[in-house]
């Protein structure tokens, strides 16, 4: 490619395994010429081909991975910011259309950019779990970086009070050890004891675990960084098959008032 003619896409990896992988997304990784991300991300696409460069970044550098995709591209290159998931959920969709709106009308902002979807964290773990997300359902980052974690508690408090199956992202780290328990009190506030919660951990990769606790049996020293929680509402199911597998599902149909 040559100056003005560069594209830019941000794709979501899916879990993390090829075939999970969009081919669309498959086949603008395998054409680019720069690679940008977070490196677990980034060791998620293999192999490197000849042709590209991989631009390594700290979790946090958001901004700073769009801005040097937005250059790039300037430039020629056919550029790739890798998520893990898919990148309009949480993830660097965002950071690049937002570099995109501060850049209009300057070079930068006539990059090509094309967002390419990807598997996200609740519909994988669904696909494992069953049918957990069948009925009305919502997702909350309990990250309060970019956030007020009082924001989390009022959402938390809004949509366990509306019977909504719950999808935590980001439930738990190092740096936030206590934000887990505390907004799981607040679900405690709406639920029955005997609701299920699915425990499930790096599904499509090779260390995946998947479990189904009840409300009152969560503990928070199972879930990492890795692990999607997801809390079922006042309708949700689990029963464990013939062949000893443990399902959950939300039924599509709900009890009238």
């Amino acid at each position: 490619m040559t100056p003005g003619t560069g594209r830019l896409a941000v794709v979501g990896l899916g879990p993390g395994n090829d075939h999970q992988r969009t081919p669309e997304a498959s086949q603008r990784l395998a054409a680019a010429t720069d690679l940008i991300g977070y490196e677990p991300y980034l060791n998620m696409v293999q192999p490197v081909l000849a042709h590209q460069t991989r631009h390594c970044f700290d979790n946090r550098e958001e901004a700073q991975r769009a801005r040097l995709a937005l250059e790039l591209a300037a430039e020629g290159r056919d550029v790739v910011v890798v998520s893990s998931g898919d990148p309009g959920i949480f993830a660097m969709a965002t950071a690049v259309i937002e570099e995109l709106h501060q850049v209009t009308g300057t070079a930068l902002g006539a990059v090509a950019v094309t967002i390419i979807a990807g598997v996200t964290a609740a519909s994988a773990a669904a696909a494992v779990l069953g049918a957990p997300l069948g009925h009305d359902f919502c997702i909350i980052s309990l990250s309060d970086v970019l956030k007020p974690w009082d924001v989390v508690e009022r959402r938390l408090a809004a949509v366990a009070g509306a019977d909504f199956v719950i999808a935590l992202y980001n439930p738990i780290s190092k740096h936030r050890p206590w934000q887990l328990d505390s907004g799981m009190n607040i679900i405690r506030q709406h639920r029955m004891g005997t609701t299920p919660v699915a425990l499930a951990r790096a599904v499509g990769r090779a260390a995946e675990t998947v479990r189904i606790v009840t409300l009152s049996a969560f503990d928070s020293a199972e879930v990492d960084m890795s692990t999607l929680v997801i809390v079922g509402s006042s309708t949700t199911r689990q029963f464990v098959d013939a062949a000893g597998r443990s399902w959950m599902y939300t039924p599509r149909t709900y009890p009238a008032n």
